[in-house]
């Protein structure tokens, strides 16, 4: 799937301030412009103004300390200086009343400075110093460093990611809400990593954040995972990330670990499950006649013994079973392979000849799939069996295929969720029952062939089900084959 991130990454401005002397703080450039205007414009004393305000581009701004140099007037001079900027302070505070005379900027560098404050309110307001209170510890910040952003101040100390709650430094910064964070814990923890090379998912060419998506897993991955033969997992479809690495078939299929805790490897290890899945169409008054051999096999095998069936509608691009109708001779696997390294070695086959003695010779399946995905194909094929027997004939593929997937279905519900709907289950002879019960994961599993099914995109095997599950919840699964019998249709 594509998605944009939907990310929320402000740059910030921040004012870092140093030590202000009370008065130097005080005299703001419309107490120079009065006092001035009070003194006739003589100088008394030399009290440097230090460095202006500098502004780093358009993200922060630095406060410098002004300088102060030796005072070296007499006693005399400085009293009258202090009753001068008393007087100031006076009128300054008349000034200020409701009824009061607005101030008016003296000079154009004064009118700049005041529009510039109207551009940037995100700045913090004037405040006198020792007034300051730090939006994070809240106490007074006094005459100390301090540090303005987001219409507060701070102690340098208390200005904290909210991620990893060090001081943020930097002039720019993440913003969510009313969290602060370093941009890159913000990266950390909103943009998404690909779960299977664990690197952060790269931008498109539009600038958006583009991945891929597995429906039933929500396995996030790079797009570009699909076309780097990057391993898949021929069961549960889930890619392989690179600290796991997934055990290979050596017929061109891999197994991830967890699929390969309940997987089936021969043929006399599958038939506990085979006839454990017999019994359970037994319990729903569906007995086989025949005894239909079953055997498992590798995949070129299997392929092989499609290209020799004259009949039947396969599942593409993998098929994982076949139910034939033609004798034919087919190398089954006889010993069951043991893991070195990340393959399986030492398989031993057999070669048998398949004679048909009725409707159906035997029912082939992949080796090395898990007990219910196994199971499932064998319910699959097995109601093809049923319906070759009992005399269904020429149906459509939508037909056949929808009502063999309904009994697969069936099947994985029962052994997955026992008493639903009062189905027989086919787990007390099963392997997995003796070993006390399904693993969470195997459920799992089950859930997720399920989900295939139910969400196939095929005619034959996706709709086909759609419309033969429909039915047999509709009229009863009995109504519906004797339905199918007599128009090749589902009931409507």
């Amino acid at each position: 799937m594509s998605s944009s991130g939907n990310v929320t990454h402000l740059s910030q401005p921040c004012i870092y301030g140093d030590f202000v002397s009370p008065h130097a703080e005080r005299k703001s450039g419309f107490m120079k412009w009065l006092n001035k205007l009070l003194k006739g414009g003589s100088s008394r004393g030399s009290v440097s103004g230090g460095n202006p305000p500098q502004f780093i581009g358009d993200e922060s701004m630095v406060l410098r300390a002004p300088v102060r140099s030796l005072d070296n007037r007499t006693r005399s001079d400085k009293e009258k200086e202090e009753l001068d900027r008393a007087i100031a302070l006076s009128l300054a505070e008349g000034l200020r009343k409701p009824n009061g005379y607005g101030w008016q900027p003296g000079n154009d560098n004064d009118l700049a400075k005041s529009h510039q404050d109207d551009f940037h309110p995100s700045y913090p307001p004037y405040v006198p110093m020792g007034y300051r209170v730090c939006g994070g510890c809240n106490r007074d910040i006094g005459y100390s460093n301090y540090l303005g952003c987001m219409g507060t101040f701070f102690h340098p100390e208390c200005f904290c990611c909210r991620a990893c709650s060090y001081p943020i430094t930097e002039h720019e910064f993440s913003l969510s809400g009313k969290d602060a964070y370093h941009k890159s814990c913000f990266k950390e923890l909103t943009h998404p990593k690909c779960e299977v090379c664990f690197q952060f998912i790269p931008t498109n060419g539009a600038g958006l954040i583009e991945y891929r998506c597995h429906p039933f897993w929500s396995q996030k991955y790079c797009p570009a995972h699909e076309h780097d033969n990057t391993a898949r997992c021929c069961s549960c479809e889930r890619l392989e990330c690179v600290n796991v690495r997934y055990i290979s078939l050596g017929d061109g299929r891999s197994l991830c670990l967890e699929c390969m805790e309940s997987a089936i490897m021969d043929t006399g290890d599958c038939q506990p499950l085979y006839h454990s899945i017999r019994d359970y169409y037994e319990g729903m008054n569906m007995r086989l006649d025949q005894q239909i051999p079953m055997l498992l096999v590798e995949r070129h095998a299997l392929n092989d013994a499609i290209v020799g069936e004259k009949n039947g509608f396969h599942h593409l691009p993998e098929t994982r079973g076949v139910c034939l109708s033609e004798e034919q001779t087919v190398a089954s696997i006889l010993k069951r392979p043991r893991v070195g390294g990340h393959r399986l070695v030492g398989m031993r086959t057999h070669h048998q000849k398949l004679t048909r003695r009725c409707e159906v010779t035997a029912i082939l399946a992949l080796y090395g799939l898990p007990r219910l995905l196994t199971g499932a194909i064998l319910a699959h094929e097995l109601m093809h069996g049923w319906l070759r027997l009992k005399g269904y004939r020429s149906l459509n593929p939508e037909v056949e295929e929808g009502i063999c997937q309904v009994l697969s279905y069936m099947w994985l519900e029962s052994e997955i969720m026992p008493g639903l709907k009062n189905m027989p289950s086919s787990s007390t002879s099963s392997s997995t029952s003796k070993k006390g019960g399904k693993s969470r994961n195997e459920n799992k599993l089950g859930e997720f062939f399920m989900h295939q099914i139910a969400h196939d995109a095929s005619p034959a095997y996706g709709g086909g089900f759609r419309a033969a599950n429909a039915a047999v919840n509709t009229y009863g699964l009995r109504r519906t084959l004797d339905h199918i019998r007599l128009t090749r249709n589902f009931p409507l």
